[in-house]
């Protein structure tokens, strides 16, 4: 059974949808593939403890912690293609970015147009960190969440990463 939940961040509302053991998606509020294929009004408005468990690494990481992605266990529904592009974006350090043609190389694939297409489609932002990747000269470019957004959580991940945290 699914549940889902509203989060209030500093970038504006955020859906968690989870199912008993797993966060299956996190969005923000009107980015592009929102909520995916999920019917949200199918979908109860309730306790699941991996909401509980998104909410408390939320709560961190918007506090500059850096919290561990791994205290959330994740399920997205993804194809295997997207599922090795995102194993591979979770591999990128916080504070830190990559390339879509880094990411390209790493899956392996000669197109890195496919990487972001796939990550384009990331369920769970955030915990699979698809801010953190660049076009090939360092431009800020393709955030399914928006641009300002990605500027932002570069920006908070690089501050908090100088000052030790």
């Amino acid at each position: 059974m699914l549940s889902q939940k509203v989060y209030q961040s500093p970038l504006g509302p955020i859906l968690l949808v989870s199912n008993e053991t797993a966060l299956v998606g996190l969005w923000f509020q009107g980015q592009q593939h929102y909520a995916a294929h999920y019917q949200l009004n199918h979908i109860p408005n309730q306790f699941a403890k991996p909401i509980l468990l998104a909410e408390n690494w939320l709560d961190q990481y918007f506090a500059g912690q850096n919290p561990d992605p791994q205290l959330v266990s994740l399920h997205p529904a993804v194809t295997p293609f997207q599922s090795r592009v995102l194993t591979a974006l979770q591999r990128v350090p916080y504070g830190t970015t990559t390339t879509y043609s880094e990411l390209a190389a790493a899956v392996p694939t000669k197109s890195a147009r496919a990487v972001g297409n796939a990550i384009g489609r990331n369920p769970i932002s955030l915990l699979i960190p698809c801010h953190r990747v660049l076009g090939k000269n360092g431009q800020l470019t393709g955030y399914a969440g928006g641009l300002d957004r990605k500027r932002f959580l570069l920006q908070l991940e690089q501050s908090h990463t100088k000052n030790g945290a």
